[in-house]
């Protein structure tokens, strides 16, 4: 099981990335191809919907990886038994907003399926089909969120933390990595 959600997060985070190659793809033919008369129909209605589908898809693989912005500064001060239930605690927090929202958007998938909702744009498209990069991303979170929550119940440390540095040059690596 855990290679799979593993690979389950990854195949997120790939995807997320494709939606990244394709924006960047689109908006070059948009933008190189005004002065030759090239034209993509719905271009931007494209663009926006590969925009939601990379920054949900990439959540789960951004949340596993450790990449997540986390606040540690009241964390970082406690008990390792007080950090571990307050890390409890801030996953089932968590997992109870992400359910919230994915179970919701899941319907909303759903319901525009059933209904048959068309987008109002230039090019007819189902909108159930831009909505599963959305709906996806957060059930592929929530899925993330009760496996973590499991894992740190079981007694073990969040895999999304990363060990604190040991050295001065590890602060710096860190630091360089992250853009600070």
């Amino acid at each position: 099981m855990r290679v799979f959600l593993d690979r389950l997060y990854l195949f997120s985070g790939y995807l997320a990335g494709l939606f990244l190659i394709a924006i960047f793809v689109l908006m070059m033919v948009l933008s190189a191809g005004r002065p030759v008369g090239i034209n993509v129909p719905a271009g931007d209605d494209f663009i926006s919907w590969c925009m939601a589908a990379t920054a949900f898809l990439g959540l789960a693989h951004t949340f596993r990886h450790g990449e997540m912005i986390r606040v540690g500064l009241l964390i970082d001060r406690l008990s390792d038994k007080a950090r571990h239930y307050v890390e409890i605690a801030a996953l089932l927090i968590g997992a109870g907003f992400i359910g919230f929202f994915a179970w919701h958007a899941s319907v909303m998938t759903w319901q525009s399926f059933k209904f048959h909702d068309i987008s109002q744009g230039v090019i007819a498209v189902p909108l159930w089909i831009p909505q599963l990069g959305y709906s996806g991303g957060l059930v592929i979170l929530f899925i993330a969120f009760a496996d973590e929550l499991i894992h740190v119940l079981r007694g073990n440390p969040p895999r999304y933390e990363l060990p604190k540095p040991q050295s001065a040059e590890e602060v710096i690596e860190r630091a360089m990595q992250s853009g600070v």
